[in-house]
Formats: C-alpha cells, structure tokens, sequence
C-alpha cells in the first residue's frame, strides 16, 4: 500500500488531505469530526478582529441538475472572537497531537501579526497561513486580497511574520491578479516558508430576474463575492503549476482549488502540491468524503507502482511548455466508435457549426455500419473526413458516450517543428513561410 504521508515545509502529516480554511473549519467541534473522517489538517477559518457577517452569504451556480458547480460566497473571516478560537484551537491539538492544525490569520499591524503569530505558536498550531486572498469585505479594509495584489506589500508582511514566527510562514495568494507569479516571488522574498492557492474569484454567479437582484440577497441589495469550487479548478491548477514550475520561487504549494476526488487531488500533487485543501466540497458533502480520497488515491499510486507522494509531485510539471515550444507538425485526427455511437450527431453540429466542418452526415450502409445502441433504423450518423480533421477535439468534448470519439495519433512525415524553431528558421533563410490553411 502506498505511503500518504507528507512533509510539508517541515510540518508532517499522515496524509496530503486538508480542510481549507473556511465554515468547516470553524471550531474545536467541527475539527474533531473532520480528524475522526481520516483528514491530515485543518486550516482553521480565518482568525482576525472579529467581525460581523450579512445574512445571506451563500449563492451557487446550477448546471443541468448539477447542484453547486460553483459556489460563491460573501462571508467573511471568523466572526468568533480570538480568544474563543485559540482556545478551541489547543483543546484539539491536545487531543489530535498527530494531525496538523495551520491558524489562518488577516490582521493589519506589524504589531497584530507578531502577537496573533505568538498566540497561534502558544495554541499549539503547526503553522501559520496569512490570508491574502479573500476578494470582498476584507479587501476593503485594506486587507485579504488588497494584499494579495500587491507584491511590495506581501514581502513587508511576510518579513514581518518570520521576524517573530517559529513555526512554518505559508502565504496565501488571490487569483484576482494578471500574473500569480508576482506575488509568489514577493512571498517568497519575504523569506516565507511555503505558498497555498488559490484564494476565490471574484464573481457574481446570478441575477434574480424578478427582483433584478443578484444571490445572496441582502435587504434588496447584493455584492461580489468569492467564487470557488468545481467551476474554479482549471484557474487553480493553472496557477497552481505557474508557482510550482518558477524556479525564482520553490516553495512547497498547498492546492486549493475545485477539489472533489482522489483524481482531482493527484492531478494537482502531479502539477506540484504537496498537500490539497479542500473546503466546498466538504460544505456540500460532509468530512466522510475522505475516506473515498484516501482510498481511491492509494489505489492509484499502486497501479503505477508508486510507493509514495514524492514520487507522484511535480511528475506533470516538465510537460507544461509554453505555446511557441509545442510541435506544430505533430497531428491527431478524431476517429468514432460505431458500437458506442448513439446516432445523436452532436459531434456533426459542433463540427459543422462551431469548428471546421469535417464531419458529414452519411447512411449507415455506405460504411458497412450495423445499427448502434439507441440509434434508428436508417438514421444517418456522422463520418469524418480524416484529410481536412484539423484535430481540434471539439467532437470529443461535446460526445455524450465516453470514449466513443477518441483522438488518434497520425504520421505527418515531417520533423518536429515548434514556433520558435519556425520563427528562427526563417530569419536565418532557411524556410519558406507556411501557407495558410484554405
């Protein structure tokens, strides 16, 4: 069985599985639950001044029966007060001496990050994660993601943590920025000791079309929010792979972002996490999820031979190129599967409407073609023609049938050729411009 163990910036945890920080993790209570489920840590909700919330705060997007594909809050940091979270938070490192507990902090004052860092070292927690990201309320205090934007400031503040901090510095970063690799080297310069993404987007998800009020309502009124699950793991694995792959950078990388299974958490391990948070899907699903992470992740790593966590980190990264590097002679041309193909000719719609008009619409016969599952006697179903298939996979995508359309490798006869061999080639006169596609 493979070893789920990790070592985090000098944390060690029995597995890479974390709550991000966030209404799981609330209190002593909901801790206690989420280490009896199987997790490695908890990222406590955000401790600060306590503050006062609106009532609502949540709203979700809703996609063909799918429940909270998206998720957006407008809910802010603990609204419990320092003393009642500190104290929560040595009654379970008391009780789980081998979990992880991280104290997730927002205050403003160099003087309020030394005390807040001392109380946390004084509670018993592993680490410290600065909360950089929260995009609304906060942020307009001058807090959250007002930081998270500014990389001058995340290397003050970081410098201010690691003045006084004895336990590991982790930084928090907001997607609400251009280039997450700025503010990822600020935290890095400021001496911290390992990175977490992503924080939420900013995002409305809704607007109600009578009341002509976005969700969550509030007395008429609504605002931004924070926009996170599902719908935001492309951005975080992105962003995710863009700290991991900087050399200017090389911190370990908590992933947060969209996380739901083992396949969603190897995926980000493979772009470079070290440990995964998870937040929404625990709100929508409860702490037992972990059990089925833990599982299904193990068994993965046994079917590759891979006896622990190190051997999968980062194994995605050297093929994340940018674009001027990848082949333009390589070619992948769409191929169906008659005995799965259910004669809905979505591929042949997409195709013709929406990418380059290679798939025709042709009686089964001409292809020698039995009748398929689901489909009508004499229906015409769709036939690509393999010579003008550019390979864009949009027929893949929008196929109902898994695996009934796949992608199929072709020989060009040509060597490999990147843009930027391309570009160099014909500066240097060796080669004569590519002819535009007719």
């Amino acid at each position: 069985m493979a070893d789920l163990s990790i070592n985090f910036a000098g944390i060690q945890s029995p597995n890479p599985f974390w709550i991000g920080s966030g209404p799981p993790g609330n209190s002593a209570h909901q801790c206690h639950r989420a280490f009896e489920a199987g997790w490695g840590g908890v990222v406590w909700k955000t401790i600060g001044e306590a503050i006062v919330n609106q009532s609502s705060r949540y709203s979700a997007l809703q996609l063909n029966g799918q429940r909270m594909v998206g998720f957006n809050n407008i809910e802010l940091i603990s609204d419990r007060s320092p003393e009642a979270n500190f104290k929560e938070i040595r009654e379970v490192k008391d009780r789980w001496p081998d979990r992880v507990i991280i104290a997730s902090l927002m205050v403003e004052s160099r003087e309020q990050w030394h005390e807040f860092i001392k109380r946390s070292e004084d509670a018993g927690a592993d680490g410290i994660e600065c909360n950089f990201g929260c995009p609304h309320g906060m942020c307009e205090r001058g807090m959250g993601s007002a930081v998270g934007q500014n990389p001058d400031v995340i290397k003050v503040i970081a410098e201010w943590c690691k003045e006084v901090a004895e336990i590991p510095v982790i930084i928090k970063l907001t997607p609400n920025i251009t280039d997450i690799a700025q503010p990822g080297r600020a935290a890095a310069a400021g001496g911290a000791d390992a990175i977490s993404l992503i924080n939420t987007v900013n995002s409305i998800t809704q607007v109600n079309l009578d009341t002509f009020c976005p969700e969550p309502y509030v007395d008429g009124q609504s605002s931004h929010g924070g926009y996170c699950g599902a719908a935001v793991k492309p951005i975080a694995l992105n962003m995710v792979e863009r700290i991991a792959n900087d050399p200017d950078i090389n911190l370990p990388v908590s992933g947060i972002g969209g996380i739901n299974t083992w396949r969603d958490a190897a995926e980000f391990i493979a772009l470079g996490s070290t440990s995964v948070q998870v937040c929404t899907a625990v709100m929508q699903k409860g702490f037992r999820i972990v059990a089925d992470m833990a599982e299904g992740l193990s068994d993965y790593m046994d079917s590759k031979g891979m006896k622990s966590l190190e051997e999968l980190r980062g194994r995605a990264l050297p093929n994340i190129q940018k674009w001027e590097n990848l082949n333009l002679n390589y070619a992948r041309i769409a191929s169906i599967d008659y005995e799965k193909c259910i004669g809905c000719n979505l591929c042949h719609i997409a195709c013709e409407d929406g990418a380059h008009q290679c798939i025709d619409l042709v009686h089964p016969d001409t292809l020698g073609v039995d009748e398929g599952p689901g489909r009508l006697p004499g229906k015409s179903i769709p036939k690509v023609r393999d010579v003008d298939c550019v390979g864009c996979n949009l027929c893949s995508v929008v196929c109902p049938v898994d695996d009934c359309i796949t992608m199929v490798e072709i020989d060009t006869g040509k060597d490999r050729m990147s843009w930027s061999e391309y570009q160099a080639a014909m500066a240097a006169g060796d080669m004569e411009p590519i002819p535009p596609h007719p």
